[in-house]
């Protein structure tokens, strides 16, 4: 049995909270919410400070000083953050569900991320290049596919 397998997310050293990341990036990307049913869209824009070749934020220690809605994430977090994908790993041992085949703890391999189409590689835009204004038109729906779990 891996560490993962019965983990508690509040238990995890600091070295298996970032192995348990997936490296996907979809937390990167740009969310709006509905303002009427609270409703989170994702769209295909994320943070300026993303390394759209490598899908790894350039600013990684000092991202929540440098990104104000850089959400700090924690163990408390993963279980009350609800646009998290459903995908997300911190989301899925929260709930104690197991890490899908993808997920690089299970193949062994980072790529897995991207040959199961989860990860934001080659999917999305800076924001540095989308006016405010015009986010909406980036709402997209490959966020939650249901054939990578």
């Amino acid at each position: 049995m891996s560490w993962w397998e019965n983990a508690r997310l509040a238990d995890l050293d600091d070295d298996q909270w970032e192995a348990l990341c997936d490296g996907c990036a979809r937390c990167c990307m740009v969310k709006l919410e509905d303002e009427d049913t609270a409703e989170v869209f994702y769209t295909s824009v994320v943070c300026r400070y993303l390394d759209l070749k490598a899908a790894r934020c350039t600013v990684y220690p000092d991202r929540h000083r440098l990104v104000p809605d850089c959400v700090p994430f924690d163990a408390a977090a993963a279980t009350q953050f609800d646009w998290l994908p459903e995908t997300c790993a911190y989301r899925k041992v929260a709930r104690g569900e197991p890490l899908s085949w993808w997920h690089p703890l299970v193949s062994g391999r980072r790529e897995t991320v991207v040959e199961a189409g989860i990860s934001v590689l080659g999917r999305v835009i800076s924001e540095d290049n989308v006016p405010e204004e015009d986010l909406e038109e980036h709402i997209v729906r490959w966020i939650e596919p249901e054939s990578a779990t």
